[in-house]
């Protein structure tokens, strides 16, 4: 059965950007300062990091195959060099359908600006998109996957009729300052931009003073994430009641990139995290690759 498909009114041409952009900051969880470039490039090229602080620049592939195992992030790596938290950058990139594009960094993580991916896309916005002569390949979701892990977190995927792209993710922590929530988009790039992009990264005020004492998010501030108190945000407010659930269906779209392709299906979430969302990737294309198998 065909995994890759596409449907005559989601069509599209592979898509670049029309200039470069420039972001600065630093990174959330090792605090350096770094300077992120998106540079156009060429048909089939796909979404590639490089480190150009290293002697010799390397170049990672955003895919699942350059995927290392870290602990609350997405992070990949190629002939020693890394690039870690790089989710909300794919996200920024599949969301705007940016699918041919360099990202230059001169340190191992992205700008974490305010844990959202806005300041990302809005940089992208203003460098403008180019279309491409070659036609993106769209992984149509052909037979339900799910995915379970032993936290209770779970993730299913079935196909959908028209098409479409949907993600939705249903978040309850229990007793706990973040109440429960939900929340789904079908993806487009007007919706990413209206209604997922602003969503920002949260926690809770113990997990910081958790991960501060071992030297990790030391210049991380409630103005550079949401913090959860007792009594709710600290020093912040929510910009959305279900900015939770929006940003990690945000995490979803970045993790979910690392396909290499479009998507088309319906991705539904229940308290999954980044271990879970790449799971179904592989998921995903284990599938394909059977199906390819079993055709020929």
């Amino acid at each position: 059965m065909e995994s890759f498909l596409v449907f005559p009114h989601s069509f599209r041409s592979q898509r670049t950007l029309r200039r470069p952009a420039v972001v600065h900051g630093h990174g959330l969880f090792g605090g350096a300062d770094v300077t992120l470039r998106f540079l156009p490039a060429d048909e089939n090229h796909g979404i590639v990091f490089e480190r150009v602080d290293l002697a010799a620049p390397v170049r990672i592939p955003a895919t699942i195959a350059s995927l290392v195992k870290m602990p609350r992030r997405t992070a990949i790596a190629s002939s020693g060099a890394s690039v870690q938290m790089i989710e909300h950058v794919m996200a920024a990139l599949a969301g705007l359908q940016v699918d041919n594009c360099l990202v230059q960094l001169d340190a191992p993580e992205p700008p974490g600006g305010d844990g959202s991916a806005l300041f990302l896309a809005d940089a992208l916005w203003e460098a403008g998109f180019e279309s491409q002569s070659a036609p993106r390949s769209i992984h149509a979701v052909q037979q339900s996957v799910v995915v379970e892990e032993r936290s209770g977190s779970r993730i299913s995927v079935a196909p959908t009729r028209d098409g479409s792209y949907r993600v939705s993710y249903s978040l309850d922590y229990g007793a706990c300052a973040i109440p429960p929530q939900s929340f789904d988009v079908v993806l487009t790039p007007e919706s990413f931009i209206e209604q997922v992009a602003f969503a920002r990264t949260f926690i809770l005020e113990e997990e910081v003073k958790f991960l501060q004492a071992q030297g990790i998010g030391l210049r991380a501030t409630p103005q550079s994430l949401l913090v959860f108190g007792p009594c709710g945000v600290i020093d912040n407010r929510l910009r959305a009641p279900d900015e939770c659930a929006r940003h990690k269906v945000l995490d979803c779209i970045g993790d979910f990139a690392l396909i290499g392709s479009g998507l088309s299906g319906d991705f539904r979430a229940d308290r999954s995290g980044h271990h879970a969302n790449h799971e179904v990737v592989r998921q995903l294309l284990r599938g394909a690759a059977d199906s390819a198998t079993a055709a020929a």
